[in-house]
């Protein structure tokens, strides 16, 4: 029988089929020959997109709650979001970090011809959904009182946000919302939140005037035509691209815009490339994937039986909606320009692995659902002694 975390994975892998062909045709550059079978079938991102769903299948083997049983100082969860907040300390210092469009955030990781560049942030935003599930599980009777349940949590979010801000503003962005709706999921008062959004705008717009660059993409936005040759030519051209598709758009690999008119048509701006090469159906049947996972991905978090795992699926299931929806509104220029990819579509192969690492989380997640079902089990809370036991 098809199960939701079936539906989940066919989902991916159709985002992921879709994203080889549309990055492959986006990277096309004249002279380079055309958009053939065999040119698709020898690329890099084709091999990505392989490894992503062999990962995703693994994933959907292992048993989350083992974390909810040891320690706190043996938690794999919590020793992950250390290696992860350090590798994005490394990430900035120069001559070991990549920077690329004037933000130094990558790392350069393989050898033998096979390097690729790997973002730790992306690590850290997926890592942070299970710490503030576990944390929520473990203190679920603490988290209504603000100093002993939700103060902590919104340390781990803090810690994380206040280094990736300082280099990417969307994604520590995405973590403090994601963060946020699972808190108020896992207990956290509503009100006590709500006390800290003057800080919390106070915060981002510290981060806007410490980038000169920021500060530019906004007034962009506001008035792209003022520099349309400066500042405001790739939303120009974004907005071009998506016009021209029409409603069916040129045919797959005939699109004019990504032969040196669009900067970063393959990963920030591809969704502008599909709509030039497929149209408004194209389009529309991204969006339409993307709301399949995240519909199939809260039928999860609704069968889900214990705290954590809700919370787990629900971290996943928002995050990949709410980063789609953050780069589609910036390519169709209804918010600022911002650095964040399309999930399981920009090109990234690192991104594509951990992405679909997540989401065979939450396809591993309703395997566990389907054998409590099958055994008969009753919803069980853990106690806070029962959590701690080795």
């Amino acid at each position: 029988m098809l199960r939701a975390g079936h539906i989940l994975q066919l989902v991916v892998i159709a985002l992921l089929s879709l994203a080889v062909l549309a990055v492959h045709s986006a990277d096309m550059r004249i002279g380079q020959g055309g958009f053939d079978i065999q040119s698709i079938l020898g690329s890099r991102h084709l091999l990505h997109a392989v490894v992503a769903v062999i990962v995703m299948l693994l994933a959907s083997r292992i048993n989350l709650r083992h974390a909810m049983k040891v320690r706190w100082y043996a938690n794999p969860i919590l020793w992950l979001l250390v290696v992860s907040l350090v590798l994005v300390v490394v990430a900035m210092v120069p001559g070991i970090g990549l920077e690329i469009n004037g933000a130094r955030r990558w790392l350069r990781i393989g050898a033998g011809g096979y390097e690729t560049n790997f973002q730790p942030s992306e690590l850290t935003k997926w890592v942070m959904v299970l710490v503030i599930a576990w944390w929520c599980a473990t203190q679920h009777d603490k988290m209504p009182r603000f100093f002993k349940g939700l103060l902590p949590a919104l340390a781990f979010i803090g810690a994380a946000c206040l280094l990736i801000v300082l280099e990417d503003l969307g994604t520590a962005a995405l973590i403090a919302v994601v963060g946020s709706i699972l808190l108020v999921a896992g207990g956290a008062r509503l009100w006590h939140l709500l006390m800290l959004v003057p800080a919390a705008a106070a915060m981002v717009v510290t981060a806007v005037i410490m980038k000169p660059h920021r500060i530019e993409r906004l007034m962009t936005f506001l008035h792209p035509w003022d520099d349309a040759r400066g500042s405001g030519y790739q939303p120009i051209q974004s907005m071009l691209a998506i016009v021209e598709g029409g409603l069916t758009g040129r045919g797959l690999g005939n699109g004019i815009q990504k032969f040196g008119y669009l900067p970063t048509d393959t990963s920030d701006f591809l969704f502008a490339v599909i709509c030039e090469e497929t149209g408004i159906a194209g389009a529309a049947m991204v969006i339409g994937l993307y709301l399949a996972l995240v519909w199939t991905g809260l039928s999860i978090v609704k069968d889900c039986r214990d705290k954590f795992s809700r919370l787990v699926a629900l971290g996943i299931v928002a995050t990949l909606g709410i980063q789609a929806l953050i780069n589609i509104a910036v390519v169709t220029v209804v918010v600022p320009t911002k650095g964040i990819a399309l999930p399981l579509l920009s090109a990234g192969g690192t991104g594509w692995i951990v992405t679909a690492f997540a989401i065979g989380l939450a396809a591993s997640l309703d395997a566990a659902n389907h054998m409590n079902e099958l055994d008969g089990e009753v919803e069980v809370e853990l106690s806070p002694g029962e959590l701690q036991q080795a």
